[in-house]
């Protein structure tokens, strides 16, 4: 007869800490991505799902980054449609992974391509990063439906 042994790794303190799991209400979601940074978006593309990570920043209530004319983003983002809207996820985390904390926003809402003169000049100003190389001319916006959160906690 065989027997089995099971090995457990050794509790550290960072394990050992009791963490909690706890919903976010809205406000406390705003607070924690109203700085701005990379998000990720999600969405339905023409080859099937995709998530993209963007430099976004939150203004006026609204999720806005920028992206090149002929990025999945803008292309597969529009419906041909007039007045059509297009829903999406938009999704901001920070971690620490060593400590094994961190939380998790999910806005999930319909997509605006900004093409008016008028909004786009609002927009100039709203201190959003582009991480790569290259002109990014093209706003995106996205007006929250639904705001979410998740928050890993050491107590």
């Amino acid at each position: 007869m065989t027997e089995s042994v099971i090995w457990t790794a050794p509790e550290s303190p960072a394990r050992s800490a009791r963490r909690m799991l706890e919903e976010m209400d809205e406000a406390e979601c705003l607070r924690l991505i109203s700085p701005g940074g990379v998000g990720r978006i999600a969405f339905t593309g023409r080859f099937g799902p995709m998530v993209l990570p963007v430099g976004y920043r939150l203004h006026e209530g609204t999720i806005v980054f920028l992206t090149t004319q002929d990025s999945p983003t803008n292309e597969d983002l529009r419906t041909g449609i007039a007045h059509a809207e297009y829903h999406v996820a938009f999704e901001i985390d920070d971690f620490d992974v060593a400590g094994r904390v961190g939380w998790s926003v999910m806005v999930q809402g319909s997509v605006h391509h900004v093409d008016s003169a008028t909004e786009r000049n609002s927009l100039l100003d709203a201190g959003i990063e582009v991480w790569p190389e290259g002109e990014r001319q093209h706003f995106i916006r996205i007006t929250p439906i639904h705001i979410s959160g998740r928050r890993i906690s050491q107590r």
